[in-house]
């Protein structure tokens, strides 16, 4: 191969990796409910978006891969944040495209069992939330988090393509509901 056209293709895919994905649900847009399998602390469970909803605020967090480098730091994150997200009265959802043999390994790993962590084969639930394939990288949901109130509304939408501001600027959102009287 050329090495002009091998420095433009690693330019193209160092330039796709560093810029944020586009979360298209905007703040107020109705979330899609979603009932998936899942794995927690190493076991099969199912997850189900509208029954965690029922007890308050739920983070949806898409992420590309299980144990690669980027979605095992925001895992890792999230798992730390947990007793924090728990006080707000807030739930946590990972999705991804991963199966869930590979999955029940990330939830003890990574997640260290505190939180579920969903299989979307096919990225069904991610196509809905506009979280899936960015900049071609087709198979593999964007690294996209949302806030969902009791009500089933986007309340926050994160979208940056670095781990770190997931976590913290999801829980800043969740601080700031105001519980319904």
């Amino acid at each position: 191969m050329n090495t002009s056209i091998l420095s433009a293709a690693l330019g193209a895919a160092v330039l796709a990796v560093s810029l944020p994905a586009h979360a298209l649900l905007a703040v107020g847009a109705k979330a899609p409910d979603f009932v998936l399998p899942a794995a927690q602390a190493g076991n099969q469970i199912s997850v189900d978006s509208k029954a965690l909803r029922s007890k308050g605020p739920v983070v949806v967090y898409f992420y590309p891969a299980a144990f690669t480098p980027g979605c095992s730091v925001e895992a890792k994150l999230f798992a730390e944040a947990m007793p924090q997200f728990a006080k707000a009265g807030a739930s946590v959802i990972g999705v991804s495209g991963d199966d869930i043999t590979k999955l029940k390994k990330f939830s003890v790993s990574h997640c260290q069992g505190k939180f579920p962590v969903a299989s979307d084969a096919g990225l069904k639930v991610a196509k809905q939330y506009e979280a899936a394939g960015a900049f071609g990288f087709a198979g593999f949901a964007s690294r996209v988090s949302y806030v969902i109130g009791q009500d089933g509304k986007v309340v926050y939408a994160h979208t940056d393509s670095g781990p770190q501001g997931h976590v913290s600027e999801s829980l800043k959102a969740v601080r700031g509901l105001v519980p319904k009287l």
